[in-house]
């Protein structure tokens, strides 16, 4: 006879703040931080201070220079990649996870 397995499927449920981060383990995710800075990557490990480890990550960076004869402010993106980050909890503002 063929065995039956009485193993619950696996509840990927919400009910702590940290469970969203926990569920996007080993997928891509949107980091915003101080600064103005912006990270895209895939989150390979966190803590309970949401300080994290992204692999193949895409830095975006606003840089705001003010022309000193006018005034104007001129806003430029700077664009960098990283094939491994570790980023400060502290310095953390939004995750956001993969949408689904």
């Amino acid at each position: 006879m063929a065995e039956v397995s009485s193993a619950a499927p696996e509840v990927r449920e919400t009910t702590q703040p940290l469970d969203l981060v926990r569920l996007s383990l080993d997928e891509r995710i949107f980091v915003k931080m101080r600064g103005d800075r912006e990270l895209r990557g895939k989150l390979h490990a966190y803590d309970q201070h949401l300080n994290m480890v992204l692999g193949e990550v895409e830095e975006t960076i606003l840089v705001v220079d003010v022309n000193e004869e006018t005034y104007e402010e001129i806003v430029r993106t700077v664009k960098r990649n990283h094939e491994m980050l570790f980023i400060r909890g502290d310095s953390v503002i939004l995750v956001a996870p993969p949408t689904r």
